[in-house]
């Protein structure tokens, strides 16, 4: 059965998130979409998934947690989690595994922390945008020892992605998955980069303002909504 989804979207927990993306207005408007399933992949953290994840148990949307993780080489990959336990584990592990910097809320915005009733329970002062250590040819297989999955994020984009950066997908990394922003580029690409031909190919809105998130248009063919489902779609 077809599902629709959004596997990558931001609250206001990212810095570039909008102060609108709260895990209430986010989830609820992803309903108001008609999205079956979604992804909340903050920048290098997974500390608003708990609060978005209950609103979906509420309003019924599941809510997949995750990160958008930024590598070594400032490549962005998506990675999600079948349960909070390992997002929340992956999530220690990156922030000990990081550039840590103080951001500044007046350029970056702030990094709100929220319950599921939207109320501020806290505030990471460390600028979520720099780079981690944790390197391209590695991200898939430490997602995995977390028990998630790692793929590469708006690989048609000409920054942040890892086109841009490497100008190939290597099979060493692992991927089983690519991401578009659009998805009327992938022929062009399946022409350069015949990798693509073997992988899932998923396209998703990265949206940081209420306004960007898409109505559902594109689904994931699922025995069952689940978020080991969703997993094991993009895992093999």
């Amino acid at each position: 059965m077809g599902y629709y989804y959004d596997l990558h979207l931001h609250s206001c927990l990212s810095p570039c998130g909008d102060m609108d993306m709260t895990p209430n207005n986010l989830v609820n408007m992803a309903k108001l979409l008609g999205l079956d399933v979604i992804a909340l992949t903050d920048h290098n953290t997974c500390l608003n998934c708990e609060a978005a994840m209950a609103v979906g148990e509420e309003v019924g949307v599941l809510v997949i947690p995750g990160m958008e993780l930024t590598t070594a080489e400032d490549i962005h990959a998506v990675c999600l989690f079948p349960a909070l336990e390992n997002a929340l584990a992956f999530s220690e592990h990156v922030d000990k595994n990081r550039i840590h910097v103080r951001n500044k809320a007046e350029i970056y915005g702030r990094q709100v922390i929220m319950d599921k009733e939207d109320n501020e329970i806290g505030e990471i002062n460390d600028l979520l945008l720099p780079a981690s250590f944790i390197g391209i040819g590695e991200a898939y297989r430490t997602a995995k020892e977390f028990g998630g999955i790692c793929y590469p994020a708006h690989i048609d984009r000409d920054s942040l992605s890892i086109l841009s950066v490497l100008g190939e997908i290597d099979e060493y990394c692992g991927f089983k998955t690519a991401e578009l922003a659009d998805i009327s580029k992938l022929p062009e690409l399946r022409a350069q980069h015949p990798i693509l031909n073997s992988m899932n190919i998923i396209t998703c809105s990265d949206a940081h303002y209420l306004e960007n998130m898409r109505d559902a248009e594109n689904t994931l063919d699922l025995p069952e909504l689940s978020r080991e489902a969703v997993i094991e779609y993009l895992d093999t």
